[in-house]
């Protein structure tokens, strides 16, 4: 106990990151991280209306190829919009369900070693559990109904919803449905 506290307070001493002296070093990937932007105008390409250059399963393939290598894309290794684009390349790897799932479970240890974004894994959480046919616990994963308004996702304990989101640190509930409703509302 108080070799932990003698480091934290050394570390504090030196303005270092609380980090433990064993753990790795990564070095930021200028290449990888501009893969990645790259692959998220992409896909954000195909969805927008705008050029189709490749495929979610080219990219979820690509994606796949970049975890095996160097686990998941964290904010050191690629930045945080590098983080943000390999989230979205895996948000949009519906075909392959078990990729996604592992993705998950990727993105959370990062999370927990404060290398990713809590937000993205929320929004990751939930499309898996809708692929799966399970409750949301976030409500992220919502679609437009045919007369303009938000669909109601089936939900985890509605009654810690809010608190979940705060969590993760996404905005409340309410909030999130006055947004969806202007998107769904334009079309």
């Amino acid at each position: 106990m108080v070799r932990c506290l003698l480091l934290v307070l050394g570390l504090l001493l030196l303005g270092c990151s609380s980090r433990t002296a064993d753990a790795p070093t990564v070095e930021f990937d200028p290449a990888l991280h501009d893969e990645l932007l790259q692959m998220m105008e992409d896909d954000q390409a195909s969805r927008t209306g705008g050029e189709l250059v490749g495929s979610d399963q080219e990219r979820t393939n690509r994606l796949k190829e970049i975890i095996a290598e160097h686990g998941w894309p964290t904010w050191d290794l690629v930045g945080e919009d590098g983080e943000e684009a390999a989230w979205v390349i895996a948000q949009h790897s519906d075909l392959d369900p078990e990729f996604q799932a592992e993705a998950l479970e990727l993105l959370r240890e990062a999370v927990a070693d404060d290398q990713a974004s809590p937000g993205n894994l929320a929004y990751l959480e939930d499309r898996v559990r809708a692929g799966r046919g399970e409750p949301q616990l976030y409500g992220t994963q919502t679609g437009c109904t045919r007369n303009g308004k938000p669909a109601m996702p089936d939900l985890e304990d509605p009654d810690g919803l809010d608190e979940r989101r705060e969590q993760a640190g996404l905005p409340p509930y309410e909030r999130y449905l006055r947004q969806m409703t202007r998107i769904c509302k334009q079309g």
